[in-house]
């Protein structure tokens, strides 16, 4: 059966100091690359006298994951790459960070600035409430009456969650289930109804790209 992960329940902010500069470090949920575009977008507008908005974010978990970051005007690799790298180890899908840093005064240096977003970092995410996901997909059946029962026995093995039926000439399921489930589901259906009942997916996008969003 399908695994779930942890994702945000919803947004956590912490505030750290490194000598005289402020970092103020903002974790949260990003379902979609859009949904992460507008959480640093907000992190910008509550903050916007500030000196840098750095951020990273991974939306999906596994082998689906849409990756961004970006140094926002900090030296190149200071602050989004190590940022990214808290994000990916992090073990929850569906991340944005922000760290938000009000200059003080005092320059870093490049190991200064690396610990200083690091840590921001590691502490907003760590100060994240989470829960449990399994990434879930839409199909439908089409099966005759005498069809139906051995068909919801399967369905009901595999924790499938039934949202609509229509009893007309035939029986119409539309249903959700576990995506990585697909195939066997498939399989299965197809084993107890001889090949009469086929799942058809009404979406079905993967994504296995890895982007920058610089």
């Amino acid at each position: 059966m399908a695994e779930s992960y942890s994702v945000p329940v919803g947004p956590a902010e912490v505030t750290l100091r490194f000598k005289n500069s402020r970092f103020i470090g903002v974790a949260g949920p990003a379902p979609d690359v859009e949904a992460a575009k507008a959480f640093v977008g907000a992190a910008r507008a509550r903050f916007p006298d500030a000196s840098h908005h750095c951020y990273a974010y991974a939306v999906g978990h596994g082998a689906t994951v849409l990756h961004g970051m970006s140094d926002d005007g900090e030296p190149s690799g200071t602050a989004g790459r190590p940022m990214l790298a808290v994000v990916q180890g992090a073990g929850v899908g569906d991340l944005v960070v922000v760290a938000v840093r009000y200059f003080g005064g005092t320059k870093l240096g490049t190991g200064g600035l690396v610990k200083a977003y690091t840590e921001t970092a590691q502490t907003a995410v760590v100060a994240l409430t989470t829960e449990a996901k399994v990434d879930r997909i839409a199909a439908r059946l089409i099966l005759p009456y005498d069809l139906h029962g051995s068909c919801c026995q399967v369905l009901a093995r595999w924790e499938v969650a039934v949202e609509a039926e229509d009893f007309a000439d035939q029986v119409r399921l539309s249903v959700s289930l576990a995506a990585e489930d697909l195939q066997q589901l498939q399989r299965e259906l197809a084993d107890a109804t001889s090949g009469r009942v086929c799942l058809e997916l009404d979406e079905w996008t993967e994504d296995t790209r890895d982007e920058g969003d610089r």
